[in-house]
């Protein structure tokens, strides 16, 4: 349906609601709406990966399902690569990082291909085995729903953001039916601050997907109860909370090499050919890692870790040897994120939400299991279990909250409050020491993009440089005399000129002050040159340079306006007072 179109039928209706409706309980309205159909999206999806995955699983005879499940994730990502190419034009950009883009540059506007591509590309990746999670996907889609229903409904430009948050966080609480979590996974990943009076659209939002889930689709992936924890394992507690972020920092560490080593291979065929079987290959010798490994993790829960090595080459050895299965596990966990990065580069779609619970859930298993192997003190296997997955979320996507709340909602062990709040809390400061940004935003930070660091920095990163460039400054070239610099400054109305040769390129800078004692010594007015006038510039500004950088250059060097240069060539100058102002003009519709 045109978009043109669907404004006119809208229209009585918008024109109804001015009347009629304030604003307050119309957003909550389009808050009930986004969260019904994030809902509706997690729902479908999630039910559709799981019954494909069944049916692919059954298919198979058992004497054959070891080299189907080394086929299944080449062609999933095979054909998630041929929908990208003939049906997305060749652009799918993944995970959470873009939807902060679009709110920190782009005005909140999400592209409407995000409401369907993300989920088409995820169900094609995962259910056929992409060693990824659900969880980015979903979330981006319920994103684009809030962005784009906020256009449609012709809402503004903070309630748009806000919807924004409100299709992320419905995205998450219907996985997992945890509305709580879902709120805080917004609030801390998605939106870098929000008032009071925003909370209630994003729980109401929160909450319509959660019924939804619930009605339509059993979504809570993992069933804990436990009714109480020892003081005495606090230390074993901090011990965990050291693991999981330092699990947290490789799995970081490794996610942006391998970004950057699929940047540099060409090839699309290439891709989807060297990186599915690789791949395969992990996946034939650790089968947990396919899929997202969410039913690894229930069958740990439910005091069955030895089926980890279940329908792999090691199963031989199952009651010969207890350290075989602390060695499957360690190789799925550390092997977990080179397996998402590669369903990933090599064309798929999923993200590392999923994967980092997994990781961090064989992480909590390895280190019970080994201090209980030790006989220093009984552990718990299944709280470790759970405390790891939330110690790793909270590491690698720096979201304690959402990691504390998303456990305890998912594992019903609000029982294990403490001890959630104690290894989330200490593997989050740990990561953030050795990582000061999280899977999310790291590669935004590297493009000058700072959403979450502070408001100033925040603001200043919505500001687009090249639009505050002013380039009402009169040139003069280097070869001119003293006489034609004169005539210059009779007829300018600024008292800084750039000196720019023939090929366009910045050589120096004139100014009224330090030529005035120059201007009355008519003798030289053809015999000085403007080259013998100029001085160098004290800095030039590029346009990836981010204005914060460009301010604090204007400060070091006490000037007030610098010169920018694109490509090597002379475009203009950049004022502080326009920054400034600017500044103040972005603050203003923040906060109105």
């Amino acid at each position: 349906m045109p978009k043109n179109y669907l404004h006119r039928l809208l229209r009585p209706l918008l024109l109804w609601r001015l009347r009629h409706v304030n604003d307050r309980v119309y957003l909550i309205l389009v808050s009930v709406l986004v969260g019904a159909l994030a809902g509706l999206a997690a729902v479908a999806v999630k039910t559709s990966v799981h019954e494909v995955q069944t049916l692919l699983y059954a298919w198979v005879p058992e004497q054959d399902r070891v080299f189907a499940l080394f086929l299944y994730p080449i062609i999933g990502i095979a054909l998630t690569v041929i929908f990208t190419r003939y049906f997305l034009n060749g652009t799918l950009s993944r995970g959470i990082g873009p939807i902060i883009y679009n709110i920190a540059r782009q005005s909140s506007i999400v592209p409407r291909s995000k409401l369907y591509s993300q989920l088409i590309t995820s169900f094609l990746t995962v259910s056929f085995g992409g060693s990824a999670g659900l969880e980015a996907p979903i979330s981006v889609t319920g994103s684009a729903l809030g962005s784009n229903l906020g256009r449609i409904l012709r809402v503004g430009q903070r309630e748009r953001r806000l919807l924004v948050g409100c299709g992320a966080a419905a995205g998450v609480a219907a996985i997992f039916n945890s509305p709580i979590a879902g709120v805080l996974f917004a609030v801390e990943v998605i939106l870098s601050e929000l008032s009071a009076p925003f909370f209630i659209p994003l729980l109401i939002s929160s909450a319509t997907a959660t019924v939804v889930s619930k009605a339509l689709y059993a979504g809570q992936p993992f069933v804990l109860i436990t009714s109480s924890w020892p003081v005495e394992g606090i230390p074993f507690y901090l011990l965990l909370g050291l693991f999981t972020a330092l699990l947290s920092v490789y799995m970081i560490r490794i996610y942006f090499w391998s970004d950057k080593f699929f940047e540099r291979w060409h090839g699309t065929f290439r891709k989807v050919v060297l990186g599915g079987f690789g791949l395969g290959i992990m996946v034939f010798l650790f089968p947990p890692l396919y899929g997202e490994g969410y039913n690894i993790v229930q069958l740990m829960l439910s005091g069955q870790p030895e089926h980890l090595i279940d329908n792999s080459i090691f199963s031989v050895y199952r009651d010969e040897n207890v350290w075989i299965l602390l060695l499957v596990a360690a190789a799925s966990m550390l092997l977990k994120v080179f397996a998402t990065c590669v369903t990933v580069g090599s064309g798929g779609n999923g993200g590392m939400f999923g994967s980092s619970l997994f990781a961090g859930a064989l992480m909590g298993f390895i280190v019970a299991r080994l201090i209980n192997l030790s006989g220093v003190y009984p552990i718990s296997e299944v709280h470790f279990i759970v405390l790891g997955m939330a110690g790793t979320l909270a590491g690698v996507i720096h979201a304690p909250l959402t990691a504390i709340f998303l456990i305890a909602e998912i594992t019903g062990g609000y029982a294990l409050f403490v001890p959630l709040m104690v290894v989330s809390s200490s593997s989050y400061l740990i990561t953030k020491y050795f990582e000061p940004y999280s899977v999310y935003t790291r590669k935004l930070v590297t493009r000058g993009v700072h959403m979450h660091a502070d408001r100033d920095r925040g603001l200043l990163s919505q500001l687009d440089p090249l639009s505050l460039v002013q380039t009402d400054y009169v040139q003069v070239h280097p070869e001119s005399t003293l006489g034609e610099l004169v005539t210059v400054f009779r007829h300018a109305h600024r008292n800084l000129f750039p000196v720019v040769d023939d090929g366009g390129r910045l050589v120096g800078i004139v100014t009224l002050d330090t030529v005035r004692d120059a201007l009355f010594d008519d003798e030289h007015y053809t015999t000085t040159r403007v080259r013998d006038l100029m001085t160098p510039p004290p800095a030039i500004v590029n346009p990836d340079d981010t204005m914060l950088d460009t301010l604090r250059c204007m400060e070091q060097l006490d000037v007030y306006a610098l010169p920018v240069s694109s490509n090597g060539r002379y475009v203009g100058f950049i004022r502080k007072s326009v920054i400034l102002s600017n500044y103040r003009r972005q603050l203003l519709k923040e906060t109105e």
